[in-house]
């Protein structure tokens, strides 16, 4: 049974995309089983990940409103050996659409059953919006990685993104928890930077994750070639910390499990 992992802020320009791509191909590295789906309609997971949008004959608009399932529409990324629900401009018109289908919320959820068993991770790249789009990715999934830039307006952003996450908890997705906070784009030169740490810490305690993703010019640069930064440049910093981050990811949600049996075996 796959693991579904919403990658969201509602506070645009954190990292949120390249975090999707990079922790695909970091889980795909690791002979993860992993379904990357770009629900942002400016499709920036989809060209990240080796695919022109203009080319696309389907996309995860014909997901959400049923004209095709997920196995019809999602392709392979090479390199990257991750799969890709990819986007394209038809999303733009999916909030509008979406609104006169039945079970609006919920439509991903359902499209998303029949992959359920072929995957280990499928990974969300929401729009940085709290829109219909962002709601299904959050009525389907388990948990919810939040990308946090660490500077003046973060935990702003990301009080505002707590609240949305416990409406969905109430009102639709009663298993959904923050998975955890990663921190972007660090510099650990300002001072700022530790203070928001600290503050991250205090508020978040572990589910903060030790890794941090670095400014990196090769982490930069590797989505114009339709790369993840593991396949355009390895040995770069930004490679480095996504396979950080993926191994930590993985121990994380092991842990997880384990005590989960251990006190399911115990009552």
């Amino acid at each position: 049974m796959a693991k579904i992992i919403a990658v969201t802020n509602q506070k645009g320009g954190v990292g949120k995309t390249t975090t999707c791509v990079n922790l695909a191909a970091s889980l795909a590295a690791m002979k993860r089983r992993v379904l990357l789906i770009d629900l942002d309609p400016q499709g920036n997971a989809t060209t990240g990940s080796g695919f022109t949008k203009e080319e696309l004959d389907t996309s995860v608009y014909d997901v959400l409103i049923g004209s095709h399932g997920v196995k019809d529409v999602m392709k392979q990324s090479m390199p990257g050996e991750y799969w890709v629900l990819p986007a394209n401009g038809d999303l733009t018109g999916a909030e509008v659409v979406l609104l006169d289908l039945p079970s609006k919320e919920t439509r991903l959820r359902a499209g998303l059953y029949e992959v359920d068993n072929d995957f280990d991770y499928i990974l969300l790249d929401c729009p940085p919006a709290l829109n219909m789009l962002t709601v299904n990715a959050l009525a389907a999934s388990q948990g919810v990685l939040i990308p946090v830039q660490c500077e003046y307006y973060a935990l702003e952003g990301l009080t505002a993104l707590l609240q949305t996450i416990e409406r969905i908890t109430q009102a639709l997705n009663p298993a959904l928890e923050v998975e955890g906070i990663l921190r972007t784009m660090y510099d650990p030169r300002p001072s700022l930077t530790h203070d928001v740490s600290s503050q991250l810490h205090k508020h978040f305690g572990d589910k903060v994750y030790d890794t941090v993703i670095p400014r990196n010019i090769r982490l930069a640069e590797s989505p114009s070639y339709g790369l993840p930064v593991l396949h355009y440049e390895k040995q770069s910093r930004g490679a480095m910390a996504y396979l950080a981050l993926a191994s930590e990811f993985i121990r994380k949600i092991c842990g997880v499990i384990t005590f989960l049996h251990k006190q399911f075996n115990t009552n």
